[in-house]
């Protein structure tokens, strides 16, 4: 028997261990390990014998499945402690596909893969309806005009219709479009920077709704039909989901449709519903209506209880009552009620025909599984810009104390959120798109973009608004966020609630589909099936063994264990500094995996009911898949170095949420107070990374109030208005003459400070400055003339909206009156109840 000192021994059978831990062993070779070191410790014979009876059993498959597996398949069974999955969650959990969301429940997540994703730019095609029809569109009507009188006027109605705006995702073929969803993304993107108003009347008609259910799922005959009609705005549609007892709960939607034979042989629907938070419901003449089917005389061979079908309701059908709206906000896009009763359509009207008749939750989902990741991420991405470009030009040509205000610490930090939370969320958007036009539908992908968009984007509207300070508070045309700071919940509320997209949808849903062990184990026990179930779970428990040792030693190593990225900087030739940040993300992703099957195990099929801490799991893998989009951002548009502020901005930032997100997660595990405060403080005491430094801030506040090509990439794809007259177009304008003034305006000083000419206030005594300063021949003419122009304009750029008490006061009914006399609907009210349609004349 081989014998060496224990000085030796000990320390190579720990080595080992730590290395066959991380790179994540085998059975058989666990079991070689500790037959080596039984060996090596002197083990009696006895200990040898019952460890070699265990690897036996352990590594023989069939002995394993007998005397293991399936005495624990019936544990498992019995103690719940995998989730049961309801035919709902099924549905919702199998829709769309598992993208790169997948690599971060691995623990190990492939970054080659991640970059090797597309980052795609715009197409001359596209650009040019940007940079014409998109701009026209937002030329037409101001958000103020729009506000004043509640919704947009009608010759920019007219020309939405006109250029397809309302069928940008329907193919050419039938009249629309054909934009990729990249390519609509940047059309709401720029809509967004106008108005609200624009991009919640066409995100409806071209997100979820009939056109896009049609695409998917439709008969050739309805998509010959609808399609064209759509895309030319002959058919204004809306869908009717939501209901006053279904909300997040969508699946328990109480909407009735009946099947009958009527006397003519043919086959209809009567359908009796009452729907709320319908955009575009009051004015709609498609109604594409989610209801419970049910046929008692099994006429269509499905049984009774058919499920939840989808269908096409025209407006004009008699017992739909129209013409109602809601008030989300004081913010005026057609929000609405609407309700049917006796409605009888024929059985063809179903989406997709008889045969989708019971699909209607599949199509829901699954038209989601992408969607949720385009429309609300476009328009919260145009807001971050708009603001960007807004915060930064008030910032400079606001003074306060003789400076302006963007140069107070103060300041500086909104600032800093906003230029790189905008330079972030940019990322994620194109990322995303791009990987819904590869024809992927990332469910997980999407829930993260929907939830931490709007989420970010309130995040800056209000760092905003703190900016402007009384100016972005008084309302009025020259307001630039009052309806912005409105508006945001409505994002924040709609296409799945925050609170449900956050606790449920990104996690719990999440794990279950991205895990690679987790769904087939559940799939495994409900058939009972001990030879797949044997296979996954020892699998499993290898992969939880790996990730736990790959935490630690990635931890005690700061993320330098982590693969070497030699080769990918000769791929790609990222800066050091950069490939840095992959090594934390790989160690975060190791600590996320290794997490979520402890909280499996601990918790089991009750994890899902835990939603402030599956909260924070969704949290921490939120932060991995925006962190991972900013660096391929970076790498895809050529690694600039002038973006390498917002870059390293914008990671440490991710990085300190991963760490609140794993702090929260360990805080709150139901372990003993001796392994969880251990796990705690060492957290705490090694972070996977902190909050950005104060100096790393100021280069982005600074970044973003310079006039110049950083300060328009950043926001660039938004509609700046050239006309001064307008708000932005105002303070734009100001900011050019004061950035072309400075120069200038130094010289004043300079001299005021070295006695060249009185020591005077230049804020409050500017052309006794500019008088004395002419006649020591300091400054020029031209000079003083600019100074002048640019003073004029700076003035001019900070006040406020004032009203008379009568203007203050009949405001609102003058432009009510000029709506109701000068202005149609876009479309007629359609109604069969003559008190509605004259309730809302």
């Amino acid at each position: 028997m081989i014998t060496l000192p224990l000085a030796i021994t000990l320390p190579l059978l720990f080595a080992a261990l730590l290395l066959l831990g991380y790179m994540g062993a085998s059975l058989w070779q666990w079991s070689l390990y500790g037959a080596i070191a039984l060996l090596l410790l002197n083990a009696p014979v006895w200990i040898l014998g019952i460890f070699g009876i265990l690897a036996l059993v352990f590594n023989l498959p069939f002995l394993r499945r007998y005397v293991v597996t399936t005495p624990i398949m019936n544990a498992i069974r019995t103690l719940k402690l995998l989730p049961s999955i309801s035919a709902t969650e099924q549905v919702a959990i199998e829709s769309g596909t598992v993208w790169i969301e997948g690599e971060f429940f691995s623990g190990n997540p492939s970054f080659q893969r991640i970059h090797s994703e597309p980052y795609p730019t715009l197409d001359p095609e596209v650009q040019s309806f940007l940079d014409i029809k998109v701009e026209k569109a937002c030329a037409m009507a101001t958000d103020w005009e729009i506000h004043r009188r509640k919704d947009m006027p009608p010759a920019l109605w007219d020309y939405l219709k006109q250029e397809r705006f309302l069928g940008m995702t329907i193919p050419k073929s039938y009249g629309g479009l054909g934009f990729s969803s990249l390519a609509y993304s940047a059309v709401m993107m720029k809509l967004a920077s106008r108005s609200f108003i624009h991009t919640a009347t066409v995100g409806v008609t071209n997100s979820l709704g009939p056109a896009k259910l049609l695409l998917n799922y439709g008969t050739a005959a309805q998509k010959d039909y609808y399609l064209p009609r759509l895309a030319k705005g002959e058919e204004i549609p809306c869908f009717a989901l939501t209901e006053p007892s279904a909300g997040s709960d969508a699946a328990s939607i109480t909407a009735k449709g009946m099947v009958f034979k009527a006397e003519d042989g043919n086959l209809y629907i009567r359908l009796n519903f009452r729907k709320r938070y319908i955009t575009l419901g009051a004015i709609a003449t498609l109604l594409g209506l989610a209801f419970k089917l049910y046929d008692p005389d099994n006429l269509l061979g499905k049984g009774e209880d058919v499920g939840i079908t989808c269908a096409l309701i025209p407006s004009n059908t008699a017992g739909v009552i129209l013409g109602k709206r809601h008030d989300p906000m004081g913010v005026p896009f057609y929000n609405s009620p609407i309700e049917g009763a006796n409605v009888i359509v024929p059985i063809t009207q179903i989406i997709g025909g008889v045969e989708q008749a019971g699909r209607g939750w599949q199509m829901l989902v699954q038209t989601l599984a992408a969607g949720r990741g385009i429309s609300f991420p476009a328009t919260c991405t145009g807001v971050a810009k708009f603001v960007t470009r807004v915060t930064g030009a008030y910032a400079a040509v606001r003074r306060q104390f003789g400076l302006p205000i963007g140069r107070f610490e103060g300041v500086e930090e909104p600032l800093a959120r906003i230029g790189g939370l905008t330079y972030l969320m940019e990322a994620a958007r194109v990322y995303t798109c791009a990987a819904v036009d590869r024809g992927e539908k990332p469910a997980v992908a999407a829930a993260i973009a929907k939830y931490q968009f709007t989420e970010l984007a309130r995040k800056i509207v209000n760092d905003g608004m703190d900016t402007l300070g009384g100016a972005g508070i008084c309302r009025g045309p020259r307001n630039l966020l009052a309806n912005l700071y409105t508006a945001m919940p409505i994002p924040i509320t709609v296409e799945g609630s925050n609170i449900l997209t956050r606790t449920m949808m990104i996690f719990g849903q999440g794990a279950i589909r991205c895990h690679p062990y987790i769904y087939q184990e559940i799939d495994a026990l409900q058939k009972q099936d001990a030879i797949a179930l044997d296979l996954l779970l020892w699998n499993h428990l290898g992969f939880t063994v790996r990730n736990g040792f790959r935490s630690l030693l990635l931890s005690l190593s700061r993320g330098y264990l982590a693969r070497s990225w030699d080769s990918m900087e000769t791929a790609v030739g990222l800066p050091k500094e950069i490939a840095r940040y992959y090594q934390k993300l790989t160690w975060a992703s190791a600590t996320f995996a290794f997490l979520t099957d402890c909280a499996f195990l601990l918790f089991g099929g009750s994890l899902k009911r835990h939603e402030k801490l599956t909260g924070r799991f969704a949290d921490l893998l939120s932060w991995l898949y925006l962190g991972s989009a900013t660096l391929r951002r970076f790498a895809a548009e050529g690694q600039r170095s002038e973006d390498l502020p917002f870059v390293h901005w914008a990671m440490q930032y991710s990085l300190a949420q991963i760490q609140l997100a794993l702090e929260g997660i360990l805080d709150n595990l139901p372990l003993p107070a001796v392994i969880r405060v251990p796990l705690l403080g060492g957290c705490r005491l090694n972070p996977i990374g902190s909050l950005p430094a104060d100096a790393l801030g100021s280069q982005i506040a600074k970044s973003i109030q310079t006039f110049g090509s950083d300060r328009d990439r950043l926001t660039f794809g938004i509609y700046i208005p050239t006309d001064s007259n307008e708000a932005l177009g105002r303070l734009e304008n100001a900011f050019s003459l004061s950035d072309r003034a400075e120069m200038v305006f130094q010289k004043l000083k300079l001299a005021t400070r070295s006695g060249q000419i009185l020591n005077i206030k230049l804020d409050s005594h500017l052309e006794q400055a500019i008088a004395l300063a002419l006649s020591a021949n300091i400054i020029s003419e031209a000079e003083a003339n600019l100074l002048r122009e640019a003073e004029v304009a700076r003035n001019d750029a900070i006040q406020v909206d004032a009203f008379s008490l009568d203007e203050y006061m009949q405001g609102t009914k003058v432009a009510n009156y000029e709506k109701h006399e000068k202005f149609d609907p876009p479309n007629a009210i359609v109604t069969n109840s003559l008190p509605t349609a004259l309730a809302c004349l």
